[in-house]
């Protein structure tokens, strides 16, 4: 009876490894770091080895985070970012997509174009805020113009090579079968680019983002960029902290979405089949 009793204990133990090891192997690399660093931001908090006045404990920031986030005036700097990041990528699809095509599929074009191209996409943003305030002021109007025109050059090289990219058999093969230009171009060169797109409009929502809270920071727009600003006027070390994690959350969450995204637009490629397997 007892080694019945010791042989089922053995299998219980073995069940239960069993189990941790999949619960371990199911945890992502990145959530282990993650709550590493946070660790290790507390404690060399709470023991002095960082000075708490010029970085509080993790434990102290997201109790701020906590308690900014019970306030409409955070909701609403959070709200004039998203505007402004939105607002941005918006206008720099709109613009990039189109013309990139058009580049990409006339090579005429591309050649009188790709000087101008590869003199304007190095120049920094941030070196336009002052253009930006003598064109269109302290509002919203400055942020989405950095941060559309950041947003831009990705998506537009992306664009132009995706549409460069299309396998010419399948072009020839749609020209033997009579397919016209606008038809060659919407079944065949927009089908091979939209991987190389869909990748710019992730690349540039994260740009977007940058320069909209860089405005914030730099011009005083609306958002959270700008409570950064006044936080660290005023002192509130806590504070500046919680607002540069609630940025670095929403950049997180809008990446996750893109992904989302391109996976949803992408279902049927070989890159996201490779995946899912």
């Amino acid at each position: 009876m007892s080694l019945g009793f010791s042989s089922l204990q053995r299998d219980n133990s073995r069940s239960n490894n069993a189990q941790f090891a999949a619960l371990l192997h199911t945890i992502s690399p990145g959530f282990l770091a993650i709550v590493v660093l946070l660790l290790a931001w507390e404690v060399g908090s709470q023991t002095g080895v960082i000075n708490p006045h010029f970085f509080p404990s993790m434990s102290a920031t997201f109790l701020e985070l906590a308690r900014l986030m019970q306030t409409g005036d955070f909701w609403k700097a959070l709200f004039d970012t998203l505007r402004g990041w939105a607002a941005g990528l918006a206008i720099a699809a709109a613009l990039a997509i189109p013309l990139g095509i058009v580049l990409g599929w006339s090579e005429v074009l591309y050649r009188a174009f790709r000087i101008p191209i590869e003199f304007m996409r190095p120049i920094p943003s941030v070196s336009l805020v002052p253009v930006a305030l003598l064109i269109f002021g302290v509002g919203i109007e400055s942020k989405t113009f950095l941060a559309a025109f950041a947003a831009f050059w990705p998506l537009l090289v992306q664009t132009i090579y995706g549409v460069k990219d299309t396998n010419p058999v399948a072009l020839d093969t749609a020209r033997c079968f009579g397919l016209s230009s606008l038809q060659r171009m919407i079944h065949v060169m927009l089908p091979s680019a939209l991987p190389y797109i869909v990748t710019g409009i992730r690349i540039s929502s994260s740009v977007s983002l940058i320069l909209a809270v860089t405005a914030e920071v730099v011009i005083g727009a609306p958002g959270l960029g700008r409570e950064i600003n006044v936080a660290r006027s005023s002192g509130d070390t806590t504070g500046m902290y919680a607002f540069i994690i609630a940025i670095g959350l929403t950049g997180w969450l809008l990446n996750t979405l893109t992904i989302w995204f391109e996976r949803r637009a992408l279902h049927w490629h070989a890159s996201q089949r490779r995946g899912e397997a």
